[in-house]
């Protein structure tokens, strides 16, 4: 097996020998200070590939429940409105549909101010 050359890590700039079962991939030290921070890279770069996941997540969740869950909280005025009927109408997911879609709404209406 070939030993593999030094080189910089990408966080701390110091250089490393990579570690022979990861090989050429390896671009961080195994510093757990740069391991954190190529964690934190790496999540930060999958939500902003994926920033729908969690909304889909949670509404997902929300409708597989055996009991029905509470209303969303939703900041005002949409707080104002009738979410149990909302829900008893739309079932669970298009309840929170609306309501997320209306937050988005509400959020790029104040943007636009």
């Amino acid at each position: 097996m070939r030993t593999l050359s030094k080189r910089p890590c990408r966080i701390c700039r110091r250089w490393f020998r990579p570690d022979p079962r990861v090989g050429a991939r390896q671009r961080a030290c195994s510093n757990p200070s740069c391991q954190k921070a190529r964690h934190q890279q790496a999540q930060a770069r999958w939500c902003a590939r994926n920033p729908d996941y969690f909304i889909a997540r949670r509404i997902d969740a929300r409708s597989l429940s055996n009991q029905p869950p509470e209303p969303l909280r939703l900041r005002p005025p949409l707080s104002r409105l009738p979410w149990d009927l909302a829900q008893d109408e739309f079932g669970v997911k298009g309840a929170d549909f609306i309501g997320v879609m209306g937050t988005l709404l509400q959020r790029a209406a104040q943007d636009e101010f």
